[in-house]
Formats: C-alpha cells, structure tokens, sequence
C-alpha cells in the first residue's frame, strides 16, 4: 500500500514538471539541440554502468521533489571543466572579459585533469570543456580532449574562433571531439564587436571554414558543428542573415541563445532585444524588468552536474562564475565523496527550502526556454 501511494505520487510529480514546463524544459532544448548523427553519437557512449548510475540519478531527483528534501543517489552524469579564465575577449557581460574576477586566475594541468576523468569516466556521460575563459587558450586543451574521448565520454566545447587556424582545426578533429560551438553574434564587423568587443568576425568565420574542410577531408562524423547566436538588441536584426550564413558555410545547426543580463532591470549596456522570444526578461504590470521564469524551489543542476575550476574547486553550476560556492576541492578530494559531503547537502537542502536566498539562483534561466532555432 506504501509503495504504492509513492508510485501514483512519483507519476503525479511527473506529469507537473511536464505540464508546467518547469523542468521538462531542460529535456525540450536538449532535443531541440541534436541532430540524427549527434543522437547517435551521443547513445553510443551509454554503458550499463552510465546508464544506471542515470537511471538512480533521475529516481533521486524526483522523490526529492515528493518529498520536498534532498535524496541523493548516484554521481553526476555531467561536468564542466575550466580550462582556463583567460580570454582575449572584453564581452560586456562576462567576468572573464572584463576580468572582474575575484577568484584566483589560471590554466588547469593536464596531470590533475587526467586524474579527475579516471575517477569519474565511469559513471561520466556527458563533458564540456567550458566555464569562463576561451579554452583554445590552454596550450594542451586538445590533449584534454583526446584523452576523455579515449575514455569514450562525450565532449563538447564552446569557443570564439580566433584560435582555429589551419593546424589547429586539423587536430580539432582529429581530437574527437564531439561537439563544437562556435559563437558568432554578428555578420558584420561593426555589430559584432559590439557585443566581442576586441573580436573579429571574419577570424570566427575562417575558422568555421577550416573546421568544414578538415571535417570533409578527414571524412569525420565529428564534431557536430554549431553557430550559436547570442541574441541581443544590436544583433536581433541579422537573425535571418546568419542563418544564411551558416548554411554557407556548411555547419550542421545554428542556434540562438537568449543573454543573460546582470543588472536587467536597468540594462545599462542596452542589450536586452526588442523581440520577446530571444529575451529572459519582461516588463511587469508596473513597467519593470523582471525574470520570465517564477524560481521554484528545486533545480536539476544540483542532481545530475556540476563545474570545476581550473584550480580544482567544485561549485554548483555555471552561474557561480566567480566560485562563491565552493563545495569541495578535488585537489583534497574525490568528487565522489564531494557529491555526497555536508557543504552540497546543505546547498540542496537551502535550495529546496527557499531558493531565492541563494545569489547566484536569483538570475537563473532553470525553467526557461534558454535556446531557439
């Protein structure tokens, strides 16, 4: 009779996150960002262990939502990996451009990198190599690469382009990574830079050229090549151009990404757009800027990935960019036992009770529709 009630109350829980669209979001935009080849690609790093390591992961995240406190079964499913703060960017929005950080600054080693997968790549699916930073600034980022996917985990990368030369693009593939996103926020020179300020547009589109060619002539299914579009006010205009552009050029997708905006309320940089769809935000009934989403006290983030720093820290997710929430280190120790310690119970725990308090949940997208195409 228990364990029935549970089960009628775990499909109840279910069928809320789909039809309020709270959480099942997530599962929509992943969907929407893959391709045939990709989901091919993806299903064949699934092992018997991943997918029961998933299997407990899901199960613990939902019975948390039943029963509005934190059960936690399983290791994370998903990563993302620091290679280094640096970037030769200045973007309006991004600490690491405008090298706003209050946390230390450097490149990940290779040797502490290496030690981290062996721990995890059993249970590990899915690895981006990004946080803040420009990763193809790390001398030995491709070695990185190469060695997680010869562990036969999923990888992925987002970078400006500046770096792709020739060579460069050559062993891009040839490192077997996954998926490849390159941004490009503009066209043309004068709106590009006014969101990659100090970029220029025509190395991101040379780079995406040689990545094509490479990919052609080695006659690589790899890496699923994206253009991803930040869309903000100065760019909204050229949404249709880049989508020609990118079928020029020959990527698999292009997507657009709404920006997330610090000071929203009064945008100083003015790049909240004037088209609705691409934007996080709205006006209210007393014409202020707020949220789109209502932040509910649950998110995914805290049951299936998490990010690592360069130097080893582990915090919660992406939108703690200056590390204010260091829940473990794994210069000190494993990421199992971080997964599991008193400083991420307490978090979750917080989070489900009153997530609001938490700063960096209060500009969150979880619950957003954060991609388009």
């Amino acid at each position: 009779m228990g364990m029935g009630i549970i089960f009628v109350c775990f499909l109840q829980e279910i069928m809320q996150i789909y039809i309020t669209n709270k959480t099942f979001v997530y599962f929509y935009s992943l969907m929407l960002k893959l391709n045939t080849n990709d989901i091919v690609n993806f299903l064949s790093k699934l092992t018997l262990n991943r997918v029961l390591n998933a299997s407990k992961m899901f199960s613990s995240f939902f019975l948390s939502r039943i029963f509005k406190r934190p059960i936690v079964w399983g290791f994370p499913v998903s990563l993302s990996v620091e290679p280094t703060t640096a970037c030769n960017l200045s973007c309006p929005e991004c600490p690491s451009g405008l090298k706003s950080f209050t946390r230390p600054t450097g490149t990940i080693k290779l040797d502490f990198f290496k030690e981290t997968i062996d721990a995890v790549h059993k249970e590990l699916i899915y690895l981006s190599f990004y946080f803040q930073g420009e990763p193809f600034l790390h001398k030995g980022f491709l070695d990185m690469v190469s060695y997680a996917s010869s562990k036969g985990i999923y990888t992925a990368t987002s970078t400006n382009a500046h770096f792709l030369t020739d060579e460069v693009a050559k062993k891009t593939i040839l490192s077997g990574i996954d998926r490849l996103i390159i941004s490009i926020d503009g066209v043309t020179q004068e709106i590009y830079e006014q969101y990659r300020v100090g970029g220029q547009v025509s190395k991101v589109l040379d780079g995406a050229k040689r990545i094509i060619k490479w990919k052609k002539e080695l006659k690589s299914k790899t890496p699923f090549v994206v253009f991803q579009f930040l869309v903000v006010r100065p760019n909204e205009h050229q949404i249709n151009e880049v989508k020609q552009l990118a079928k020029e050029i020959g990527v698999d997708d292009i997507w657009f990404k709404t920006a997330q905006i610090y000071d929203f309320e009064n945008d100083p940089n003015k790049l909240i757009p004037t088209n609705d769809a691409y934007s996080r935000y709205k006006k209210n009934d007393e014409d202020v800027t707020v949220q789109k989403n209502q932040l509910q006290n649950h998110c995914w983030k805290m049951w299936h990935s998490n990010v690592i720093t360069w130097d080893g820290k582990v915090v919660p997710c992406c939108f703690d960019k200056d590390a204010q929430h260091v829940l473990g280190n794994l210069q000190q120790t494993s990421m199992k036992e971080i997964w599991g310690n008193e400083k991420y119970g307490n978090f979750r725990k917080e989070l489900m009770q009153s997530r609001k308090n938490i700063d960096i949940c209060s500009n969150c997208s979880e619950g957003l529709k954060v991609w388009s195409s």
